[in-house]
């Protein structure tokens, strides 16, 4: 599958930035603007995400072999890996399959373990399935403007920056009327594949994943890497480091992007 993505700075080696679940590539526009003094960042939108194509598919095998293809049609042999969230678990695939493609890879705010619990119920953000069901629900034909979507959708996300994250997600047509630019019927019957783990005993058996260095950064209100995850990363990524930004929950990018720029570009050496 063809990629769509941006692309800032013209100098230095590639950096491949890939968002998260309900996320697109823009929405790290500021993260690879700061970037691309050092760098060719480029920014995919995954598939059934943004202006990326549609498929009933929606898996990390499926992901990182879009990753794969969209590396070698910008002609990019090796680059450096960021990946939020389902973007880090793409790029953690990615990593398995070809590490000699790897320079380095960062995983902001995602381990490589299930977060079907986590997901599904979470203290935190609100309940997954009633997120998209909500999404689904939403009857576009009686909507005028992004402010009726938000109304409506109060009902039952109660967050107003976790809507506000969803809502860039709505586009309006040539006549005015609304649809949505995610493909919410594969994300919904993917559910469990998105939030599915990677096979910590058979990957530490064979050594773990190796060849760059790997950098894992949490936010400190986030529940979505714990202390106890330590060991997994280090299992599956032995050459990894773990790093918790303050004062951010599992939208780094969002909350402390200076901080996360800072962070990335100490590890990186530059």
């Amino acid at each position: 599958m063809e990629l769509f993505f941006r692309k800032y700075g013209e100098a230095g080696p590639p950096l491949v930035i890939v968002h998260g679940l309900y996320g697109v590539s823009d929405n790290w526009i500021s993260i690879a603007r700061d970037l691309s003094d050092r760098f060719e960042v480029y920014m995919v939108d995954q598939r059934n995400h943004g202006q990326s194509p549609h498929s009933a598919v929606h898996d990390y095998p499926s992901m990182r072999e879009d990753l794969r293809e969209f590396m070698d049609l910008q002609g990019i042999k090796r680059a450096v890996l960021i990946g939020h969230s389902m973007g880090g678990k793409t790029v953690m695939s990615f990593a398995e399959a070809w590490p000699e493609r790897v320079q380095a890879l960062v995983s902001v705010d995602i381990a490589p373990k299930s977060y079907r619990n986590l997901a599904l119920a979470s203290r935190t953000a609100a309940n997954h399935s009633n997120m998209i069901d909500a999404m689904i629900k939403l009857d576009l034909s009686k909507i005028r403007s992004r402010e009726d979507a938000d109304r409506a959708l109060a009902t039952s996300i109660g967050s107003e920056r976790i809507r506000s994250f969803l809502l860039k997600n709505l586009r309006r047509e040539r006549g005015g009327a609304f649809s949505w630019r995610i493909n919410l019927e594969a994300i919904s019957g993917n559910l469990e594949v998105i939030f599915e783990g990677m096979d910590r005993e058979a990957i530490a058996a064979r050594g773990g994943i190796t060849g760059f260095p790997a950098l894992f950064i949490s936010g400190g209100d986030s529940e979505y890497i714990r202390v106890m995850d330590h060991q997994v990363i280090r299992d599956i990524f032995p050459a990894s480091e773990i790093v918790t930004i303050p004062g951010a929950g599992h939208w780094v990018h969002v909350e402390q992007p200076a901080l996360l720029v800072k962070t990335i570009r100490y590890f990186l050496d530059i």
